[in-house]
């Protein structure tokens, strides 16, 4: 999904405060960053605000928990098991966008394994879900770029390539199926989602396009320090779509198994809504999680049953919002928290891989 564009000011800081982060231990960092008031606090406040949200509605929340009681716990693991595979999709997809930009080419290089790339996702995706304004992708690509040992301006670039991919694919299929869906429904909340996804897709388009016709007159102005970083955040970013249909082939399948898991999660419910309001809802929660809070906490819940209840009423809209966020946040909290773990554990063998902070 889309994300903010990083300055080369901020990227300098950025990469001093991760070599920072690096000359404490590993264990020492993942637990105290883990278990800290700060990252805790930042869970809870979202939730509380949707408690707070919540309690000022006069609901009945027993038809909602009913529903969930009804549960069909074989499609749910279904659901589940579809998210899930979606990462080795995305993993496999990033080890070819590093490759486009010759990573692991070179005898100091090193190309992590396409689990090692989906595992580094997982625990970025834990970062995100536990701390503001999306920093899990820039601490992926620091180890990713520590792991392979390579450039971390390099890496953060073809993360970038990826937001791109992933807009393009939403903002195409959204246009088909939103055409689809207004032939059925009524509602207008689908061309708002199209709408949001269109303004982003060009935001991120018009970056792309400075980057190729001007980044070479900003790497000319910006201090000696700054502009080794920029270009090779340029170039990597530039650089990443070789192989574009290979790219396209694995962004949509990676969709196609986001969409699996919310069709088997409305399966498990025994619901039935139409097909191109379960991909409107399945992608628009996507869209909506880039909102800088914890894992789009507010947003996404708020967002997703607004859209269920064009189709369903709002207890049954309810019970799907949230067993699909205990999928996609919950468990992501929890497993993505074992893989920051691990990642953290683990590069113990790569203490002496220190990233190329240019």
């Amino acid at each position: 999904m889309a994300r903010a564009i990083v300055t080369p000011d901020a990227l300098d800081c950025l990469q001093r405060d991760l070599c920072n982060m690096n000359q404490t231990t590993q264990t020492g960092f993942s637990m105290r960053r883990l278990y800290s008031a700060k990252s805790l606090t930042s869970i809870f406040i979202p939730i509380l605000l949707l408690i707070l949200v919540a309690s000022r509605f006069n609901y009945d929340w027993s038809q909602t928990w009913a529903s969930l009681a009804s549960m069909d716990p074989w499609f749910y693991c279904f659901g589940f098991v579809s998210y899930y595979l979606s990462f080795l999709i995305r993993g496999f997809r990033w080890r070819v966008i590093a490759r486009n930009v010759n990573v692991g080419l070179s005898d100091r290089e090193e190309l992590p394994s396409v689990v090692n790339c989906s595992k580094l996702i997982l625990a970025g995706w834990f970062v995100n879900a536990i701390g503001w304004f999306r920093i899990g992708d820039a601490y992926r690509a620091y180890k990713f770029a520590r792991d392979s040992r390579s450039r971390f301006s390099h890496i953060l670039g073809t993360i970038l390539a990826e937001r791109a991919l992933d807009l393009a694919t939403i903002v195409a299929v959204l246009v088909v199926v939103t055409g689809l869906f207004a032939a059925e429904q009524k509602s207008i909340l689908a061309f708002y989602l199209l709408g949001i996804t269109v303004l982003m897709l060009l935001l991120l388009v018009s970056v792309l396009l400075l980057m190729r016709f001007y980044g070479i007159k900003l790497v000319r102005v910006l201090p000696a320090r700054f502009s080794q970083a920029y270009q090779g955040f340029q170039n990597s970013t530039l650089g990443s779509f070789k192989n574009l249909r290979l790219l396209i082939f694995l962004g949509t399948l990676g969709w196609l198994l986001e969409i699996a898991r919310l069709y088997f999660v409305i399966e498990s419910l025994g619901l039935s809504i139409s097909v191109p309001l379960i991909i409107i809802v399945a992608l628009g929660s996507s869209i909506l999680s880039t909102v800088p809070t914890p894992g789009g906490i507010g947003a996404v819940e708020s967002g997703v049953t607004a859209l269920l209840m064009i189709s369903l009423g709002r207890p049954e809209s309810l019970a799907v919002t949230l067993l699909d966020r205990s999928i996609t946040y919950l468990s992501v909290v929890i497993l993505g928290g074992a893989a920051f773990m691990m990642a953290q554990l683990m590069g113990n063998q790569y203490s002496s891989n220190e990233p190329d902070t240019s």
